[in-house]
């Protein structure tokens, strides 16, 4: 296994994804959520002085962990701009493409970007820091209705509605712009025992919002399967039931509702077949070792 920088994040289901890939030595190939560089590297052992990678990620700090070679080019930008950024690199198909969604652990272990609720920080969340919107502004600007079906929608939140409705009271007080304010204004909804799981959703919720991440990854995919050559591979990893709903439907179907096509004699039209017919997870040992892959989800498909 090739080491990467664990301080920024340990590669989720690392041996399963690039196999998964089936890598031509020469070929072309898209990391589309860089991080740590745990995949990159990966793909790059087992590729030979042909082939070539393209690291995407919005993250400036993902770009102190890119390496030094030649066959490697990191791209700084969402990966919903995939297919902008290979024409501009003149590379029209691609053998294979990775996905590894979700924040990394060295997102949620900065106390300064406001992604975990472990820390009284300012209330951000953009994977971009130069985006133009943070979860503050979600917050503090949004309407009851909009708020609520954030929570709802991202969240999942049943009780959604009061929630927004006590946000949009506290910051009739004062704006909400920490960590500590949301969560005092939130915390009298949920039982002790259930505190931190419900409020992971919540900060999930506006996370999303914010990054505009399902959005972005309808984007990124229907970009990745025009791009693939018939044979490529698409190997996505997912971490919640809205993001791998997306991944599944598109799998399936071709498109993110999971709207069935068919054409004159009945047969389904779908750009790519499953490869693995049931998710893979890691095992035992890779979720002691790694506690954020025990929600982990990866599937893999090849284009027809």
């Amino acid at each position: 296994m090739i080491k990467t920088a664990e301080a920024y994040h340990i590669p989720v289901l690392l041996e399963a994804s690039i196999d998964g890939l089936n890598l031509r030595k020469g070929g072309v190939y898209v990391d589309a959520t860089f991080g740590g560089g745990g995949h990159s590297r990966e793909i790059l052992a087992r590729l030979d002085s042909t082939g070539r990678l393209f690291g995407f990620d919005q993250d400036a700090d993902a770009a102190q962990n890119t390496m030094e070679d030649e066959r490697f080019t990191f791209v700084r930008t969402n990966f919903r701009y995939l297919k902008n950024w290979m024409r501009y690199y003149e590379t029209v198909q691609i053998d294979g493409l990775l996905a590894d969604l979700g924040v990394s652990s060295h997102h949620f272990d900065n106390e300064q970007r406001g992604f975990s609720f472990r820390f009284d920080a300012p209330l951000d969340m953009r994977m971009n820091a130069n985006g133009p919107t943070t979860a503050a502004d979600i917050v503090n600007r949004y309407d009851e209705a909009a708020l609520a079906d954030v929570f709802y929608l991202y969240g999942e939140m049943r009780n959604s509605r009061p929630i927004a409705a006590a946000l949009v009271k506290a910051r009739t007080l004062k704006p909400i712009t920490t960590t500590r304010d949301f969560i005092a204004a939130v915390e009298p909804f949920f039982k002790r025992e259930r505190e931190k799981k419900e409020m992971a959703k919540l900060f999930q919720a506006l996370r999303i919002e914010v990054n505009s991440e399902m959005e972005a990854l309808k984007e990124m995919l229907a970009a990745a399967i025009e791009m693939l050559k018939p044979g490529g591979r698409l190997a996505v990893i997912t971490y919640h039931s809205l993001e791998d709903r997306i991944v599944k439907n598109i799998i399936k179907t071709g498109n993110a509702a999971g709207k069935v096509e068919q054409d004159f004699y009945g047969r389904t039209e779908t750009p790519l077949k499953a490869v693995n017919a049931k998710v893979i997870v890691p095992d035992t040992e890779e979720q002691q070792r790694n506690p954020r892959s025990r929600s982990a989800k990866l599937r893999i498909a090849e284009k027809k």
